[in-house]
């Protein structure tokens, strides 16, 4: 094969593939924003602000403590999120 066709073929590679992750990205970007429209207002705009004041928060501590604050912060997320289930079980409950 000569190496004019090789070099052809690489870019011809070369554009295929970034026309696929740009599909895929257009797609992806779809879905992300399909999810946020699903979820309740009220519901993103808290997550959206812990969100920030957590990130924001750990990227302040020294390096060593990081680690401790990223668990830190995704046992609290979980413990709400536990406690928003258990909210809406209770409200689903007393409904019937």
């Amino acid at each position: 094969m000569e190496m004019k066709h090789l070099i052809i073929f690489a870019l011809a590679g070369f554009v295929i593939l970034i026309g696929f992750n740009m599909m895929n990205s257009s797609r992806d970007e779809d879905n992300r924003t399909a999810v946020v429209d699903s979820n309740a207002p009220a519901t993103v705009s808290t997550d959206a602000t812990m969100q920030s004041a957590g990130s924001e928060s750990i990227a302040n501590q020294p390096l060593g403590q990081q680690p401790k604050a990223i668990l830190d912060n995704a046992t609290s997320k979980i413990d709400q999120a536990q406690q928003a289930d258990k909210e809406r079980l209770d409200q689903m409950s007393n409904a019937q």
